[in-house]
């Protein structure tokens, strides 16, 4: 769908219509620095800060934002709901610094008689008195029709006459919201193409809700049916499902529509994580343009596409929006995922020792989602010390540990085509395991030798879903000190791993002798 370029506003609720959403409330420096984001980095055209009369701690925050919008070049960008309460809402405004009011209104009959208990005109008259008293007090004036979308229909005269009575007293938008976001891409197209050619010198903004899921189809439909400003928040925050998603309507009205709009793709990530943790409602990794998944290739097929000419790439590129293209390790790993992750490392291995690599990845991922690329040092250390010869291989092992209660282990092994079981307890994990190891290697004459060091670390800046390297140092006496390493999702399982290894070295230094 495109059609001839112009230029979509965008303002940005998430600091009045995002705080609506359950459990979401920004302290006053919160609302501060975020506004300062939205209008100085991320370059909104507008941005909807608080509702009047909430609290003096909002007051306060408003108050603060607007001095230092004026200050820096932004005035007239920073918009307050207000209320037809005469002079109220407005003077609340006037005294934080405030030059805009959206004034909420009811666009639909039912609101303005089973809500407010008044007929159109009285309504119509309240709002009158508002918007003069506002213009007088210098504030430019916004009007939202509450419930629009219901209200239009269900009654659309009601719409009219209201729009009728308002629109030659200088009101600069008249926003139409979709209040409880019931509008399908169709009805908005109908419904918007309706009032822009019945209005067609005013300016209207569109206001949608996700609840369908359809917030950013919908925008779609309203920039086709003329409208030439939009509501967004970051992270689609908002009451019930949302609001429309700023990153999601900025990509699809550039991309799509071939609209202008004066949004910094640049910072859009950088703004999605601060309202997070301001907001503490967490993104998605799958979530559109900035969830932590979605520039990640998993499927090996697409890695090697990507290697070959970027066959799977596309115009919404990571480039974009400061990111980049990652490629996950994982059992669907192919040659060409590994060959991106090596890139990024900087290293370069011999075909026999990738393919090894890769064979270790694959046995890994099943025990593990993905393996990130501060993980891929782990495991090629692993392999490069890890020889060809099995002469104890691991078939299953399970281990039991409870706080302030022994703890258990329950292991089988293969030594020399032979299969062996045993169990076994300890302080831990590792020790029951031990305990257990030593009853099999006993059979053999075999002694561990003695536990000198014992260090686990995860990669540099990993997390809890990390791989886990474990690292063991043994004695045999002062001139015998050896070290092995094992790699694993679970890092009680990489001391286990670390510990066959020992056993397999000497194990085929004994038959080397022999």
């Amino acid at each position: 769908m495109t059609q001839e370029s112009r230029t979509i506003q965008i303002m940005d609720t998430t600091l009045r219509d995002g705080e609506q959403t359950q459990g979401v409330s920004f302290s006053p420096d919160e609302k501060v620095n975020l506004a300062k984001t939205l209008l100085d980095s991320l370059q909104v055209d507008r941005i909807e800060v608080a509702s009047a009369r909430v609290s003096e701690g909002e007051k306060q925050a408003v108050t603060d934002i607007n001095t230092w919008a004026n200050l820096e070049g932004y005035p007239g960008q920073v918009e307050v709901l207000g209320f037809v309460d005469h002079t109220k809402s407005v003077d609340w405004i006037k005294e934080t610094g405030g030059r805009v009011i959206n004034l909420l209104t009811k666009g639909s009959e039912k609101h303005c008689h089973e809500q407010l208990r008044k007929t159109l005109e009285q309504h119509s008259d309240d709002i009158l008195q508002t918007v003069e008293y506002a213009q007088n007090q210098g504030l430019s004036v916004n009007v939202y029709l509450e419930d629009w979308s219901n209200g239009f229909n269900d009654n659309r005269d009601y719409v009219y006459q209201l729009m009728d009575r308002l629109q030659h007293v200088g009101i600069k938008h008249f926003m139409l919201p979709d209040t409880l976001g019931v509008m399908s891409p169709e009805e908005v197209f109908d419904s918007l193409s309706d009032m822009c050619n019945r209005y067609p010198t005013l300016h209207f903004d569109f206001h949608p809700h996700n609840d369908y899921g359809l917030a950013t189809a919908n925008v779609m439909a309203a920039v086709k049916a003329g409208v030439n400003s939009i509501h967004c928040t970051v992270n689609c925050l908002g009451e019930r499902a949302g609001n429309a998603s700023l990153a999601e309507v900025t990509a699809v009205l550039r991309d799509k529509m071939a609209m202008d709009l004066s949004i910094n793709e640049s910072h859009i990530v950088r703004t999605s994580a601060m309202v997070e943790n301001f907001s503490g409602k967490r993104v998605s990794a799958n979530t559109p343009i900035i969830g932590a998944d979605v520039f990640t290739q998993t499927a090996g097929i697409h890695a090697d596409g990507d290697h070959k000419g970027g066959l799977y790439e596309t115009i919404l590129s990571p480039e974009r929006f400061s990111r980049t293209r990652s490629y996950a390790l994982g059992k669907m790993s192919g040659k060409a995922s590994l060959l991106k992750n090596l890139e990024k490392l900087g290293l370069d291995l011999p075909p026999e020792i990738q393919q090894k690599v890769l064979i270790k990845i694959v046995q890994l991922g099943d025990s593990k989602q993905t393996i990130t690329t501060d993980d891929l040092p782990f495991i090629i250390a692993d392999v490069l010390e890890n020889d060809n010869y099995q002469h104890i291989q691991l078939i299953n092992c399970s281990i039991t540990s409870e706080l302030d209660s022994v703890s258990t282990a329950m292991l089988c092994v293969n030594i020399k085509d032979r299969e062996h079981s045993a169990t076994g307890s300890g302080n831990g994990g590792f020790d029951a395991f031990i305990d257990a190891i030593n009853k099999i290697m006993a059979q053999y004459n075999y002694t561990l030798p003695e536990l000198v060091d014992y260090e686990v670390r995860i990669p540099k800046g990993g997390h809890t879903s990390a791989l886990t390297e474990c690292l063991i140092t043994w004695e045999y006496g002062t001139d015998d000190v050896r070290k092995t390493r094992g790699v694993h999702a679970n890092q009680v399982f990489a001391s286990v791993l670390a510990t066959l290894k020992i056993i397999n070295i000497h194990l085929q230094e004994q038959m080397n002798i022999n």
